[in-house]
């Protein structure tokens, strides 16, 4: 296993062995060995919320109300993570598909690879993590995690379960004659 990848685990299990709330996958187990390492965590029935939307047939399931259950089922895990436990918990890859949905649409908030405990006592300046189109874009100029980053992600999480699709498929269909083009320049 490559440092990055054995980072990402042990960042997982260190994270999810500390928390505990209904919108947040259960971890079970893990085994690490040199050639293979995995982890156990509970099943959730219906899957990945970008699977469920992708999905015409579910998608239609998932009527208005289901949609603003499963917007405050990661809100109560984000605030959980945030404001509930200590040191917070800087979850920096909220995606559609990052929350698992069970046979009721109870949003579960998974993968935990790229979390940071916010320790007052340490550096919370970072590498760059998570998904691209989430990612919240001062991250990518500072480096600093806080929960700012999570609040970025999950405004667009949101607009994607309201809308069905993520907000820059969407942008992407537009004729270029009604899109600004924006460059993002690194320093």
């Amino acid at each position: 296993m490559i440092s990055n990848n054995l980072k990402a685990f042990e960042s997982e299990i260190h994270a999810l062995s500390e928390i505990r709330h209904r919108n947040i996958v259960k971890l079970y187990g893990f085994c690490s060995h040199p050639n293979n390492s995995f982890l156990v965590y509970e099943f959730v029935e219906r899957g990945s919320l970008r699977m469920v939307l992708s999905n015409k047939d579910e998608a239609m399931e998932l009527d208005w109300e289901k949609r603003l259950n499963v917007v405050k089922g990661v809100a109560n895990a984000l605030s959980y993570m945030h404001h509930d436990h200590s040191p917070p918990i800087i979850h920096r890859d909220n995606s559609s598909n990052n929350v698992l949905l069970d046979l009721d649409y109870e949003a579960h908030v998974s993968y935990f690879g790229t979390t940071r405990l916010l320790k007052p006592d340490s550096s919370n300046w970072t590498s760059l993590g998570g998904t691209f189109g989430y990612i919240a874009p001062e991250l990518a100029y500072t480096s600093k995690v806080d929960e700012r980053c999570d609040v970025y992600s999950f405004g667009v999480l949101i607009m994607e379960i309201f809308m069905g699709r993520h907000p820059v498929d969407l942008i992407s269909c537009l004729p270029s004659s009604h899109r600004i083009d924006i460059d993002i320049g690194t320093k």
